[in-house]
């Protein structure tokens, strides 16, 4: 089946119910404690983390999501099953992340929040659906037909020059090796941009780091390349890329290529980093500042 025989309106409209789903079971635990689990497949604490919620909210995606695959002959990837590889044998896949931040979860602050999207064979994010159930925030999208939140389009702010230059990021971060290097780079960068100072905020939950930036003038979000199992996998990404793409922000890798959205072997997206920015003067800056880091002053 062909992408053109695919109703990416019906799918989107599933995708939103399976997603607001999750986002009342994720609620019904946000004010109880709940066992946390372990996987040791990853370096980062973040994502080593799992939770009964994690299970019973991709549970109820895929109880919603699993009749379009057997209509469409969809395959599925989410985050606590193996990937079975028909990602990459079928037109399009399902990408589900049931609780992005789950460590924020447990510590019951903000920045968790359910990612669905359904992204083509050779990785094009087709419909992009996040829900922050702590906020009751909806984004959606669909290729081609523009990015919403709460059903208003979504505009992207313009730098300003009364605000400071931010990088939201994980707090992961502060233990890269490259971390003053890169506040240095950020405040020069503010300086040639005529911004007010740059920070730094280490704040869990990758979807949600990006949806703020959709928010927030002067933001940006980023991870430099990792060679270990780390650095996020492709249901961190895939449905805010989608949504980046349709508002004409940028969704990329960390030297400006697009995201490798179906990649073969493994669903890390640590080789080659990546970038989200609402600008792309801004973007440009960073990829800059990271080709700098790599090479040396003379990149």
């Amino acid at each position: 089946m062909s992408i053109n025989n695919i109703d990416l309106d019906e799918l989107c409209l599933l995708a939103i119910d399976a997603a607001l789903a999750a986002g009342e079971i994720i609620d019904s635990y946000s004010q109880y404690e709940v066992d946390v689990e372990y996987k040791a497949v990853d370096s980062s604490a973040a994502s080593q983390v799992v939770t009964k919620v994690d299970r019973q909210a991709q549970a109820a995606i895929i109880k919603i999501l699993q009749p379009s695959c057997n209509k469409y002959n969809l395959a599925l990837l989410a985050e606590e099953s193996a990937d079975d590889g028909l990602r990459q044998q079928k037109t399009a896949f399902w990408c589900i992340d049931p609780m992005d931040g789950t460590l924020a979860f447990i510590n019951k602050t903000a920045g968790y929040s359910v990612s669905i999207a359904l992204v083509a064979q050779n990785g094009k994010p087709l419909i992009g659906v996040v829900y922050d159930p702590l906020e009751l925030n909806l984004y959606q999208a669909i290729d081609g037909q523009g990015a919403y939140k709460n059903k208003q389009v979504i505009r992207v702010p313009a730098l300003s020059l009364q605000q400071p230059l931010i990088l939201q990021t994980d707090p992961s971060f502060v233990e890269h090796p490259w971390l003053e290097q890169a506040r240095d780079g950020l405040n020069e960068i503010a300086q040639r941009l005529g911004l007010n100072g740059a920070n730094i905020q280490f704040k869990d939950g990758a979807v949600m780091n990006a949806c703020n930036i959709l928010q927030q003038a002067n933001s940006c979000y980023f991870k430099f390349p990792r060679k270990e199992n780390s650095g996020g996998s492709i249901w961190d990404y895939a449905a805010t890329a989608c949504v980046f793409n349709e508002v004409n922000a940028i969704a990329t890798d960390i030297s400006g290529f697009p995201l490798e959205l179906n990649r073969a072997g493994t669903t890390y997206m640590n080789h080659r980093g990546f970038l989200y920015c609402g600008q792309q003067q801004l973007a440009d800056e960073i990829i800059q500042l990271y080709r700098t880091l790599q090479f040396g002053h003379d990149a």
